[in-house]
């Protein structure tokens, strides 16, 4: 029921409302972000989504432009010079996150579920066997139960492992429990930086 029927309402709702709510935040941390270095404000980057489908995922730029193709590519890590300040700080507090409630809106995402992959990291759709295509059942979240359970710090197969529990157990107290379990994380900065090769 939770999953057919109530899940997506709810996420257009909560979205929606954060989008109002933070609109001043959201404006000044663009400001910032431009103030600081030439770019775009907002990161666009191809993730897999429901049922193995790419999407563009959103989020405040953080880096320097084309840090992708500088130094350690995708991965970042305590101390990397391609962070801007701005970009420590909002890192740090997972503000570059809030431009995903735009992908709620659209449908690309939801509030809580598996953070979505890159598309060929770790490995393409194709790759992943069928089991763990189930994590592909639902559409990808901002936050999930792997990222409450160790986040960065959790390698992919265990990761992934935690993404299948999180679709076999979903319910409305479920999320809510996640929800609170990421506030927490969020104000304690746990688990907030990259400790192997793995993608946020």
């Amino acid at each position: 029921m939770w999953r057919k029927h109530l899940k997506r309402g709810t996420d257009f709702l909560l979205s929606l409302t954060g989008l109002m709510v933070l609109s001043p935040l959201l404006l000044l941390i663009a400001i910032l972000i431009k103030l600081e270095s030439k770019g775009p404000v907002i990161f666009r980057q191809k993730r897999l989504g429901q049922h193995g489908v790419p999407f563009e995922i959103y989020k405040f730029r953080s880096m320097c432009v084309g840090a992708e193709k500088q130094g350690s590519g995708v991965y970042s890590f305590k101390g990397d010079s391609r962070i801007t300040r701005v970009g420590q700080i909002i890192r740090a507090t997972s503000i570059d996150e809030l431009p995903q409630l735009v992908n709620i809106l659209k449908g690309d995402m939801a509030l809580i579920g598996p953070r979505p992959a890159l598309t060929y990291h770790p490995w393409p759709y194709e790759q992943y066997t069928e089991h763990q295509k189930r994590m592909f059942d639902v559409r990808p979240g901002v936050t999930g139960w792997a990222q409450v359970n160790g986040r960065k710090e959790v390698p992919w197969p265990e990761r992934i492992e935690l993404n299948i529990e999180y679709v076999d157990r979903l319910s409305f107290a479920f999320d809510v429990k996640i929800f609170f379990m990421t506030i927490f994380k969020v104000f304690t900065m746990a688990d907030n930086n990259n400790v192997s090769q793995t993608n946020k």
